[in-house]
């Protein structure tokens, strides 16, 4: 009898030879850069450091693409939305040291999107590991340790024999539901030295799946073909596992109303009569969800910015179906299904029954009303008027990157995303100078659409350096600066909170002719201009400007007392 863990693939003559005659010149980051390839990388992001010139060394040798930014953070922006728009591991190669902690927002934030970035980073000569301080240029203690609380896994190299293994279950961790960053890192001499080790040729890609327990979506499906008041919050997870058809299957089935968090922009039609769209920052919504008798959360935490800043208290069932087990009843009681969203949903709907109750679609128009009331009445014509500009001038297909600035705030609840996948904040980790470095890496990963950068001036700064990379490689990207003169939304939050706003006032460069000196056309334009401006910058080949000085200001919050 036969077992299939019997089964070995055995090399054909034309492996054996290459095998025991491989070619000459190889060091270990060859090693990297086959494993790299044979698990079908086509392209790395990162940036040269003295320890990590093995690596760098050996893509002179390779097929992949390398596409290298001029900060570690926003190499790690750039992957990160390459592996959001491509759903693979995007590999990003560092250096020891400051090059590798310079990278650590970046991997915070991948890590809280759930993006798929495999971090390789190079690490101090063998003979120093062990923090035993012997004074080696970038030396740390333990390198490892400042990522060990940021990234999914980590793992450490200390022969060319480990190589190829350690970046495979690394790949695998990071493909893995729920996606995240993950680390692995290299000692110098490791890379350095010539090898010996065969050619890597094969390596197994797949990760593993995460399906829910029948016995759980059992009881989940028979709560919803029950119940009288259902609805949905769908989150990022319904995006990053491609699930969002079948979300609208199953909403369609329950006859059960959808809103979507900010990580879950363009998880559900926006025109849809079932669709709260995203105003999860609004009292009305929460008072809505609050009613549901069974609320289905898909792919969600409910945390902070998904629950109206904690103050959304649920009356009836939960069903929460998360990927990160961690997250299963973080905030509130729930029958909690750790399993992939896609696998989750088509379990439900494979089980639950059709309801017959028509009149969602009546409920969400009022709610929908009662929010727009609530806007109208905070005349806020400008914020919204720009928003509507931006989605006029922007492709239906075109990705859009927004930073930490007032109208990236706005978009979270009030910007159609036109489809899953095609709008992408830092509202996971909430770091400043995400938009355009990602926004370049989502021109790489598909670079026959224009993607569009959306920054405040005071964000914009963080990346600014981008610009020459922008220019090098060509990218798409047209990156909307909005100028306020300061960090707008602290300057709000402060001035609301205190009465006036301390260290928010910048000094800011003329980024029109900041940008024409990198050789990237700008131009500076006014709310009554900015769609056509916008769209002719999208429309031309190549990277982009656009300024517009504008004071923006936040709707009223309605999580706070009155």
């Amino acid at each position: 009898m036969t077992h299939d863990h019997d089964l070995v693939l055995r090399p054909t003559a034309a492996q054996t030879e290459a095998a025991l005659n491989p070619p000459p010149g190889r060091t270990g980051g060859d090693l990297v850069v086959e494993t790299l390839a044979a698990l079908g990388t086509t392209t790395v992001f990162g940036l040269p450091g003295q320890h990590a010139l093995g690596m760098f060394d050996a893509l002179r040798r390779s097929d992949l693409r390398y596409i290298g930014l001029r900060v570690e953070n926003n190499a790690g922006f750039a992957a990160d939305a390459y592996g959001r728009i491509t759903g693979e591991a995007a590999p990003l190669l560092l250096s020891t040291g400051p090059g590798a902690l310079t990278s650590l927002p970046a991997l915070q934030e991948a890590a809280a999107a759930s993006a798929p970035v495999l971090a390789i980073a190079s690490q101090i000569p063998t003979a120093g590991l062990g923090g035993g301080r012997h004074g080696y240029l970038h030396e740390l203690p333990d390198q490892s340790a400042s990522f060990r609380g940021v990234v999914k896994s980590v793992h450490t190299v200390r022969t060319q024999s480990q190589i190829p293994s350690a970046i495979e279950a690394a790949w695998k961790s990071a493909l893995s539901a729920p996606h995240g960053p993950v680390w692995v890192e290299i000692p110098q001499d490791v890379l350095l030295a010539e090898t010996l080790i065969p050619v890597v040729t094969g390596g197994d890609a797949f990760p593993e799946d995460l399906p829910p327990r029948p016995e759980l979506t059992a009881v989940a499906a028979d709560l919803l073909s029950k119940a009288v008041r259902p609805a949905i919050i769908a989150g990022g997870g319904v995006v990053r596992a491609d699930a969002s058809g079948k979300l609208k299957q199953l909403a369609e089935v329950l006859k059960a109303p959808v809103v979507t968090t900010p990580g879950g922009k363009g998880a559900f039609p926006w025109k849809h009569p079932l669709s709260l769209q995203s105003w999860l920052e609004d009292r009305h919504t929460t008072d809505f969800l609050e009613d549901a008798d069974v609320l289905l959360v898909v792919g969600s935490g409910l945390g902070e910015l998904s629950s109206n800043y904690h103050t959304f208290k649920p009356r009836g069932r939960v069903v929460q179906i998360e990927a990160d087990l961690g997250k299963l009843e973080s905030n509130h009681p729930a029958l909690g299904i750790h399993a992939d969203a896609r696998l989750a949903l088509q379990a439900l709907l494979e089980t639950v029954e059709e309801r017959t109750d028509d009149s969602a679609p009546d409920r969400v128009r009022t709610l929908l009303a009662k929010v727009a009331d609530r806007i109208a009445s905070q005349e806020l014509t400008l914020e919204q008027q720009l928003l509507a500009s931006i989605r006029t001038a922007l492709p239906t297909d075109s990705p859009s990157f927004w930073d930490m600035t007032i109208l990236a705030y706005w978009a979270w609840s009030a910007f159609d995303a036109k489809g899953p996948g095609r709008m992408h904040s830092a509202q996971g980790a909430g770091g400043l100078g995400y938009a355009f470095p990602a926004a370049l890496g989502a021109a790489v990963a598909d670079p026959t659409a224009p993607v569009l950068a959306v920054s405040g001036d005071g964000g914009a700064l963080y990346s600014i350096a981008e610009l020459a990379t922008a220019k090098q490689y060509d990218l798409p990207v047209t990156w909307l600066i909005v100028d306020d003169g300061g960090y707008g939304i602290l300057r709000e939050y402060m001035t609301d909170a205190f009465g006036e706003a301390t260290g928010t006032e910048l000094v800011r460069p003329d980024y029109v002719a900041l940008a024409e000196s990198f050789g990237v056309p700008g131009v500076r334009t006014t709310p009554e201009t900015l769609t056509a401006d916008l769209a002719k910058s999208l429309a031309t080949p190549g990277p982009s400007v656009v300024v517009l000085p504008a004071l923006l200001r936040m709707f009223a919050p309605t999580h706070l007392p009155t």
